[in-house]
């Protein structure tokens, strides 16, 4: 054994005899793992994951424990509904490759009434709220989420000030906390300790996961109900964990900006007046990434469906859904179509340039990442083949398998997240988090390099050191430039996905990267080069067979200088690898049960959305790196 290897058992025997978990925290943090790499390794994960203490994911019954879903994530088989009358699955899923980390993300909001309401032991088991849930799931999902999410109160059952829910709530907090700390497994697998701050006024969506550090978490999780604005849920976590606890760190990750009609990232107050620049800090400092994918569609930027020939970046159609809050696909006279101010991360970004220019701040400094959002407890189960549905979007059947498609045609098996970190710990992925070294990718795992600087030479991508370099003459995604007077030069290396044996990966078709800045004019403008590969490559997917056609990359290496640099425009830059043309997860489904939409008589149940005109048999999947900024002198 080695003296690392030595040295690292023996710190972790020693930390297993300590009671105290800080104390704990503090000596394993002084032991480096024995694959640490200081150039960094690319870990994959899921930060959004909800299980049975979910409110929507219990009323679809799913019956997944927070330990299971960690479980799941490191390779086991989960069963999931429906159930029969002796409570066996119905159905099971595994992956075909484990995860390096996750988080269980379960809605704070109603966690102390979901627990009330499935404890028989409880005096307020007999609620009328708690029979309606039970008795009518759906019905009571709708209550609930109505009273909770989108009206920030308590059920009446709760007390008046709300007291016998909080109390309520202690029990699963306890137990998700209890199921990161068993999961933990140093070095091997990371679980955080987390949950869902699910705030949606008028049904438009706010939402952000909260995601600490390590084990010093407050008593209770804060809820939209607890603090109702983005706001006060930073000032809360300010109060209850950074200044109120010894060791507490934690960040705020929004998703769903595609479903907030333009509430997420406001720049008026409630009261109308200018967010101020101490504001902009604060949330800054707590919002360092933002999801760019997952189950209910892609944030990245709008796509107008309507005259799809007018769009400058067609790729932006990419899982983007046709409603502009989520209330939209339950109620037709609440659906309205996308709008380019909508909450889309590209145009928030470009918003951001603009705010720092007024307030010497950026509020909207995002890294990208990607998760899945299951509500079935099913973590990084991205597979386009095998895709049985999230349950985040559509109510799962408690008694039967759904035919046909098992999902909303409009919905999507979710993305994951990667941190380039020297380690697989608690410590080296939180501190990835902060500097934004990191990406998301609609599902393949792709591996994605980018740096920008001013000295990387032109054969960069024939040398060995080109991540020693990357570092050492510049900084990687998520990293600021300062200005200068030299040509700004970007070095990206990116690889396919190999996939496994039963089911390879897609080729790369190209590598794009997109430019946001504030014109001379003072206006945000962007624009999207294509920097590596060809768009033009033929590649294909044959319908009848989802077999893959053409030729493509198996890696795509460039060094890049922006031929339109200007050393005194605020500027950001990320980039996108778009993979080769593949089948869809419902496409997958249509093949498998034979439908000809030339022969109604090949279109069973549940298997009407192959033959509609919204289905999109052929997608292209990617990788989306965080941005790098410029900062003019």
């Amino acid at each position: 054994m080695s003296y690392k290897s030595l040295r690292t058992l023996v710190v972790m025997i020693f930390s297993s005899l300590i009671t105290d978990l800080s104390v704990a925290d503090s000596v394993t943090n002084s032991a480096t793992c024995e694959d640490y790499n200081p150039h960094r390794t690319a870990f994959f994960g899921d930060t959004h994951i909800h299980s049975r203490y979910s409110l929507d994911a219990s009323t679809q019954d799913t019956r997944t424990t927070p330990e299971q879903a960690y479980e799941f994530a490191r390779g086991k088989k989960l069963g999931i509904q429906p159930w029969n009358s002796k409570g066996e699955a119905q159905r099971f899923l595994q992956l075909s490759r484990p995860l390096d980390f996750a988080m269980v993300s379960d809605h704070a909001e109603l966690l102390g009434e979901v627990s009330i309401c499935n404890n028989p032991e409880s005096e307020l088991y007999s609620s009328w709220q708690c029979v309606m849930l039970r008795d009518f799931p759906r019905g009571g999902y709708f209550l609930f989420n109505l009273v909770g999410m989108s009206e920030g109160k308590r059920l009446g059952f709760c007390g008046e000030s709300g007291e016998f829910c909080r109390q309520a709530a202690i029990g699963p907090w306890k137990k998700i906390q209890a199921a990161a700390e068993s999961a933990y497994d140093r070095c091997q697998f990371t679980s955080f300790i987390g949950y869902e701050w699910t705030g949606a006024p008028d049904s438009q969506n706010i939402h952000r996961n909260v995601i600490f550090k390590n084990n010093q978490v407050p008593e209770l999780p804060v809820s939209y109900i607890d603090g109702p604005s983005a706001e006060q849920l930073f000032q809360s976590l300010e109060k209850e964990c950074r200044e109120g606890k010894k060791g507490c760190d934690a960040l705020a990750i929004p998703h769903n900006s595609n479903l907030s009609n333009g509430l997420m990232f406001p720049t008026l107050k409630k009261d109308g007046t200018p967010i101020t620049a101490e504001e902009a800090k604060l949330r800054a400092s707590y919002e360092k990434l933002v999801e760019v994918m997952q189950h209910k569609g892609s944030s990245e930027c709008y796509f107008n469906q309507a005259a799809p020939l007018n769009n400058a970046d067609e790729l932006c159609g990419f899982e983007q859904l046709p409603y502009n809050q989520f209330s939209g696909r339950t109620f037709s006279f609440m659906k309205e179509a996308p709008k380019p101010s909508g909450g889309f991360i590209r145009q928030v970004l470009r918003e951001g340039l603009q705010q720092e220019k007024k307030l010497g701040e950026n509020p909207f400094k995002f890294g990208m990442i990607a998760s899945t959002d299951t509500h079935l407890g099913a973590p990084g189960e991205v597979d386009e083949k095998n895709f049985k549905g999230h349950g985040g979007a559509g109510s799962p059947n408690k008694d039967k398998v759904k035919p046909g498609l098992p999902d909303a045609l409009e919905y999507n098996p979710g993305g994951l997240a990667v941190l380039w970190a020297e380690e697989n710990t608690r410590e080296s992925l939180f501190s990835a988090m902060k500097r934004r070294e990191a990406y998301g990718t609609s599902g393949p795992r792709i591996s994605l390099r980018f740096f920008g600087g001013y000295e990387y030479p032109d054969n960069l991508c024939q040398s060995h050191d080109f991540v020693k370099e990357g570092y050492a003459k510049g900084v990687p995604m998520g990293g600021d430039l300062s200005g200068g007077d030299k040509p700004l030069t970007f070095s990206i290396s990116t690889l396919k996905d190999a996939g496994t044996q039963a089911n390879p990966g897609t080729s790369l078709q190209r590598v794009q990267v997109i430019k946001g800045w504030i014109d001379e004019k003072g206006e945000s403008r962007e624009k999207v080069f294509d920097v590596a590969g060809n768009p033009d490559n033929g590649a294909t997917v044959d319908l009848a067979t989802c077999e893959r056609k053409g030729e493509g990359f198996a890696s795509l290496c460039t060094v890049w200088k922006d031929p339109e640099f200007d050393p005194g425009q605020s500027a950001f830059y990320y980039t996108r690898v778009v993979e080769n043309p593949s089948c869809r997860w419902s496409q997958y489904i249509c093949n498998a049960n034979k439908v000809d939409c030339s022969k109604p008589e090949t279109i069973g149940e549940g298997l009407e959305g192959c033959c509609s005109p919204e289905h999109q048999p052929v997608i292209q999947e990617r990788a989306w790196s965080s941005p790098i900024w410029y900062i003019p002198s």
